[in-house]
């Protein structure tokens, strides 16, 4: 059975958490509608609070079943107590043989100390070239006025070079949902390809972030194509970046009775998991 609660904040973001503490569920299990975005006014006047719906999957009540009816009881006799037989003399049981003591066991192995694990390194040749030195470049001076200690690792793939971020506090990069991350890889992009005749391709990443959010939208995309076919009816999204939105596409492009297609303008645009009951 599905349900839904609404929720108010001064954000988004801050009504979205009031409606999954409410409900005790990660954002994971609902489907979420922006009804009213939210609008700070000016100097506190004019503001409005963010309002949200979330939609979840309540389990269908238990039927309850009669209690039964008691079952008289016949009033019972009264038993005249018996006489107590004589207790016969105790005889005195032989002491039983002291049981041998066990010896003791023997100590455990000391477990040999396992060698750290190493990260993996990233795919791809090493990148040492000019547009390997020109993203080198861009970053550093780009974290120089962050006030982050990171540095770029850069490994080629035909025209993409994949980067990851190491240091220390790099989470501070990635931000929520990774927006500061894919901010750093357009910048990085856009600064990389200025009078380039030949574009080439930049993709950033920090602590797996980017195979981390894959395998969550994945999960995403399949719990909700399970509903779509189950209550055959479509389910909006919450908005994505293209990137975002492709991986749902893709995840559910062979998936049975479900259609995918995207609608709204950016920063907005969402993807929409439609019944399609011709893909059965």
């Amino acid at each position: 059975m599905l349900k839904y609660i609404e929720a108010t904040g001064k954000t988004e973001e801050e009504a979205i958490a009031k409606g999954l503490a409410q409900l005790g569920l990660d954002r994971d299990d609902v489907s979420l509608e922006i009804l009213e975005r939210g609008r700070a006014g000016f100097l506190g006047i004019g503001s409005v609070p963010a309002k949200v719906k979330l939609t979840y999957e309540a389990p269908d009540a238990p039927a309850v079943t009669p209690e039964p009816e008691p079952i008289p009881i016949s009033p019972v006799e009264e038993v005249k107590p018996q006489p107590k037989p004589q207790a016969k003399p105790v005889q005195p049981q032989p002491k039983p043989a002291p049981r041998p003591k066990p010896e003791p066991a023997p100590a455990p192995k000391a477990e040999q100390p396992q060698a750290p694990k190493t990260e993996q390194p990233p795919k791809g040749q090493p990148a040492d070239d000019d547009v390997a030195e020109a993203i080198t470049r861009f970053q550093t001076g780009l974290f120089q006025h962050m006030g982050v200690e990171a540095v770029p690792v850069i490994t080629r793939d035909g025209d993409t070079y994949q980067v990851v971020l190491e240091g220390k506090n790099i989470g501070a990069l990635i931000g929520h949902r990774g927006e500061t991350l894919d901010a750093i890889q357009q910048l990085t992009g856009y600064a990389v390809n200025r009078g380039r005749s030949h574009r080439v391709r930049v993709h950033v990443d920090a602590e797996g972030y980017r195979a981390r959010r894959e395998e969550s939208l994945n999960r995403l995309a399949r719990k909700t194509a399970g509903k779509v076919v189950k209550y055959r009816r479509n389910i909006t999204l919450e908005a994505m970046n293209a990137y975002e939105r492709h991986v749902i596409h893709t995840a559910l492009q062979d998936y049975p009775g479900v259609s995918t297609f995207s609608t709204g303008t950016e920063p907005n645009r969402r993807t929409v998991v439609a019944y399609d009951p011709g893909k059965q």
